[in-house]
């Protein structure tokens, strides 16, 4: 695999994790929403992720045909968002706007603490992409020294 292709598939870890980022952020936000422009509570959001080719490698912007390559290496990109079937909760507030006759509101099932676990685990997981970026960059920054030494 070339150093290049690196940069392709750590560049796509950190755009998912950046939609799944956006994703919890809503989710955090409308945790109390009970009206929707669909009607009913705001229904929790996922983003679903699926293996993707890697891009195109150096060898190809060359031109090189490379008939020995191995296994072509896989990124990741969003397969698309999903919204939650867990039904809503329903808390007895009669004098909430939103109430039904029989005095209960229903709010959407969200679990704040689950919501900031999965942000936590989203950073860390774009900060690890952007690690291996920087550290590819680095890589790569010495390896042109190296050749200009000799």
């Amino acid at each position: 695999m070339d150093l290049f292709k690196i940069f392709s598939i750590s560049g796509a870890g950190m755009s998912v994790q950046r939609s799944r980022m956006t994703v919890v952020a809503g989710n955090l936000a409308n945790a109390e929403t009970t009206r929707t422009p669909e009607g009913g509570p705001y229904k929790r959001r996922d983003v679903i992720f699926q293996a993707a080719p890697a891009g195109d490698s150096f060898a190809d912007f060359l031109g090189i045909d490379d008939t020995e390559r191995a296994e072509e290496p896989l990124a990741v990109e969003v397969a698309g968002v999903r919204q939650s079937s867990r039904p809503p909760r329903k808390i007895f507030d009669p004098h909430h706007p939103d109430a039904n006759a029989e005095g209960y509101v229903a709010l959407p099932d969200i679990n704040t603490m689950e919501e900031m676990v999965d942000m936590m685990s989203a950073t860390r997981s774009y900060e690890a992409n952007l690690s291996a970026f920087n550290t590819t960059k680095s890589l790569i920054r010495r390896l042109l020294e190296i050749g200009r030494g000799s």
